[in-house]
């Protein structure tokens, strides 16, 4: 059995008991970074075997991981924090185990994306995931106009080197649109920062950003009829 264990993306008070039964369990725990894995096992007393698995092995160690699972062996997949296969590495060995016919299953849990959605307020009777936008300015900005016309709500990952760039494209690509900031959730220095882009790219610029971004915009205002 393969199970995608969400992690705590950064109070360790967020992992569920079922997550903590499931790498009790385990034979193996395949993690993008065994280092901070090793740390998380550690606090919760647990000792397990870990094989590397991240983007710049998941072929080599996906091979590997199908063939203890083949075996009968059960592996739980984390990433650093969150979500396996939400913009970390899981979506390839989980298409692995089902061409193979291993049964695969999901432990649910901390979603960045999903916190940072609510907390924005805006609307969510549907909304779209982006991920990481291009680092180019070129780039990101066609990036940003493929959902120019779209009405969903729009959620982006971003790091604190290029967050004051992602708001000012935003603002020149969708206009002055309602959004929000998420900084740093279930950390320490939480914060949600809401008001229009410019007023964003404003305190962002003034004040440089630290720390994990989430950003969320409002979809494009439906035409009157």
């Amino acid at each position: 059995m393969l199970y995608l264990v969400a992690t705590p993306i950064g109070n360790l008070g967020d992992i569920t008991v079922r997550a903590l039964d499931v790498l009790r369990s385990v034979d193996y725990v395949a993690s993008e970074d065994t280092r901070k894995t090793g740390m998380l096992l550690k606090h919760f007393e647990i000792k397990k075997p870990q094989i590397a698995f991240h983007e710049h092995n998941e072929d080599r160690a996906g091979e590997r991981i199908t063939g203890l699972l083949a075996e009968g062996k059960s592996v739980a997949l984390v990433s650093d924090a969150g979500t396996p296969g939400i913009s970390d590495p899981g979506y390839t060995i989980v298409q692995k185990a089902i061409a193979a016919e291993i049964e695969v299953t999901m432990l649910p849990g901390p979603s960045a994306v999903v916190m940072a959605a609510v907390l924005s307020g805006l609307p969510l009777h549907s909304f779209t995931y982006r991920g990481f936008p291009p680092h180019k300015p070129g780039p990101r900005r066609r990036f940003l106009e493929v959902d120019l016309a779209s009405p969903h709500t729009l959620i982006f990952y971003e790091s604190p080197y290029r967050l004051v760039a992602l708001l000012k494209d935003a603002l020149e690509v969708y206009g002055d649109r309602d959004a929000a900031v998420a900084h740093e959730l279930t950390k320490f220095h939480e914060s949600i920062h809401r008001g229009k882009l410019s007023d964003l790219l404003a305190a962002f610029t003034q004040t440089p950003p630290k720390g994990e971004f989430v950003v969320v915009i409002a979809g494009a205002a439906k035409p009157e009829n």
